[in-house]
């Protein structure tokens, strides 16, 4: 979706304050893995869209290329890239642009760019172009109408245009104004301006914008300050006036981070309120790949709650052009979710409204790409699951521990400790463990419960949700055959068991697929994001059993015991998919009494 349409959807539509994150390319490849696991914290407080940055020069052309496109597909946020006109001949720049647009991104930042390195000033490139105006026509004359172009706006004027004295004179200011203009006539629908401190200046910007006839949404651009020697060499770069107040209160504070990082907060709160109090609705944040201040200045702002996290559905929604309408899944991925994405990437159609017919989909196959974990969840495994194990019991201890919520990692989960929803049930989720039912994914009955709940809502205030309980395990043959005897007494309860070679027990069809989640809303048709469908199940059981090896014991030293304990549960054991139909009524765990 183009940024643009969001903005005007909330903003003008329904009033509300939006705001956005910007992050730049990491050096090294633990920076990359440690940039994504912070989006995918600040990216569920639900920004309107976050950029990526274009290196100097082109630089970082095929990282950002490639981090751009997981923001959209698999951190899911709707993703604006950087595109400049630094070293970029007019192929690699329809390169860049095919690239994204196959990739389902909708949105640019158009921008000249900086000098390359070691450079004072830009030069044109060979078959290139020579500024954001003529990267802006590009973009409208090849690609139309499918990109939302979104260009730079300079509240003291471009820095080439300030002089020595630190001011653009009149003429150079309305120059650039006029330039300005010129780009959003040629088809730049957004304006995100430079950073500034002196928030007067911003807001005489977006009149004197108005006053030439610019009557795009103008969007601040706010950076915390987070350190002093940053912060100068920052505002030193891109020649930006800093308030005497400013300069005051920083210079008593200077060799102190944490109080500099404190003001900074404070100060970028202060312009956040002044400039909201003017009636602008939307705020772009320069993070610096850091979350801390910004995060503070929209808690401050009362934007966001750090403790509550909202969701439009039980997995957070793809902003890929090509599955925006997509709105249900198989369960078994739900704490798997960027998986089941890669997995998924070559349908032509998403499921909406209803599951449709489980035999369309064709699932990718099983690459190193699903086992990929970033190095500090590789850690953390390490440290939490890497442990001698002399016996099974070992390993039921391990996930009891899970369930517990005193490990923070699962070999079978991309997400960070437990949900929230699972913390109503661990009590119940430990004693079954202990039995030997090793559980991967659960959910407890709701009925009705609002939809604002923090454990169990979704979908947004004024509906309700349902659920009916799921339990997701691995046990022996032996204790299955227990589990099915007793389970004739419970005929509310359905289930799909396999083992790792295929062997097959249930007591529904292959085409039974079952709602296990919906919600009721005003003015909408009944919404039912997660089912359970057999032959996704048989999918999602090579992953789930793969995981035994590849995920954990490939930890341990080839010839460790405990290795050779993990692959023989994976030889022998079963992968159950266990619902309990009565969601009002019925109690999934009383199957497990007396086992």
């Amino acid at each position: 979706m183009k940024v643009i349409d969001k903005i005007r959807a909330l903003v003008e539509d329904q009033n509300k304050v939006v705001f956005s994150f910007e992050y730049f390319p990491p050096k090294t490849e633990d920076g990359v893995d440690n940039l994504f696991e912070r989006m995918d914290r600040m990216v569920a407080h639900n920004p309107s869209f976050c950029d990526i940055t274009w290196g100097a020069g082109g630089s970082t052309a095929d990282l950002t290329l490639d981090i751009a496109n997981k923001m959209q597909n698999i951190i899911c946020v709707e993703t604006m890239m950087h595109l400049t006109c630094t070293n970029m001949p007019v192929e690699k720049i329809d390169h860049a642009l095919g690239t994204i647009k196959s990739n389902g991104i909708q949105n640019v930042l158009a921008l000249r760019g900086d000098p390359p390195h070691g450079q004072d000033k830009f030069v044109q490139v060979q078959g290139g172009f020579a500024c954001a105006l003529d990267l802006v026509q590009h973009i409208r004359r090849k690609y139309g109408d499918y990109f939302g172009i979104t260009v730079a706006g300079y509240p003291e004027a471009h820095p080439d245009a300030i002089g020595s004295d630190g001011v653009a004179s009149s003429e150079a200011y309305q120059k650039d104004l006029e330039y300005l203009k010129r780009k959003v006539d040629a088809g730049a629908d957004l304006i995100i301006t430079q950073l500034f401190y002196d928030t007067d200046i911003f807001l005489k910007f977006v009149n004197d914008c108005r006053q030439v006839g610019i009557k795009c949404p103008i969007v601040p651009g706010i950076m915390p300050i987070n350190n002093y020697k940053g912060f100068l060499r920052m505002t030193g770069f891109c020649k930006t006036k800093i308030p005497a107040e400013i300069t005051a209160a920083l210079e008593p504070i200077k060799d102190s981070e944490e109080a500099v990082k404190s003001y900074g907060i404070h100060l970028g709160t202060e312009m956040c309120k002044k400039i909201l109090a003017h009636g602008i609705k939307t705020l772009h944040l320069y993070t610096l790949n850091m979350e801390k201040s910004a995060l503070a200045i929209l808690v401050n702002l009362g934007l966001i709650e750090e403790s509550k996290i909202s969701r439009s559905l039980p997995w957070r929604r793809p902003t890929n052009v090509f599955r925006v309408k997509e709105d249900v899944r198989p369960i078994f991925w739900a704490n798997r979710p960027k998986s089941y994405i890669t997995r998924t990437l070559g349908w032509e159609q998403y499921p909406h409204g209803r599951w449709g017919d489980s035999h369309n989909p064709s699932y990718g196959a099983l690459s190193d790409h699903q086992f990929m974990r970033p190095r500090s969840r590789d850690k953390k495994l390490q440290e939490e699951w890497v442990t001698p194990l002399k016996s099974i019991e070992d390993i039921q201890e391990k996930f009891k521990q899970f369930c517990l919520g005193k490990l923070r990692s699962s070999p079978w989960s991309e997400l960070d400790g437990l949900q929230p929803e699972t913390k109503i049930i661990n009590e119940q989720l430990e004693k079954i463990n202990l039995k030997g039912f090793l559980t991967i994914n659960s959910q407890p009955a709701v009925n009705g419960e609002r939809s604002d709940s923090p454990s169990v809502g979704w979908g947004g205030p004024g509906g309700y949700v349902y659920q009916k309980a799921y339990l997701e395990f691995f046990c022996s043959g032996d204790k299955l055959n227990a589990l099915v005897e007793k389970s004739r007494a419970f005929t509310y309860l359905t289930y799909i068991a396999v083992n790792k070679e295929g062997s097959f027990i249930s007591n529904v069809g292959l085409g039974d697929v079952n709602a296990v989640t919906w919600g009721v809303f005003p003015a909408k048709e009944i919404i039912q994001p997660t089912v359970v469908d057999p032959n996704s199940f048989m999918v999602w059981k090579d992953e789930a059993f793969e995981i035994w090896s590849r995920s954990w014991a490939n930890l341990y030293p080839e010839d460790d015991p405990s290795k050779k304990l993990l692959e023989e549960v994976q030889s022998s054991y079963y992968l159950v998919s266990l619902v309990d139909n009565d969601y009002i009524n019925g109690d999934i765990f009383a199957a497990f009494a007396d086992l």
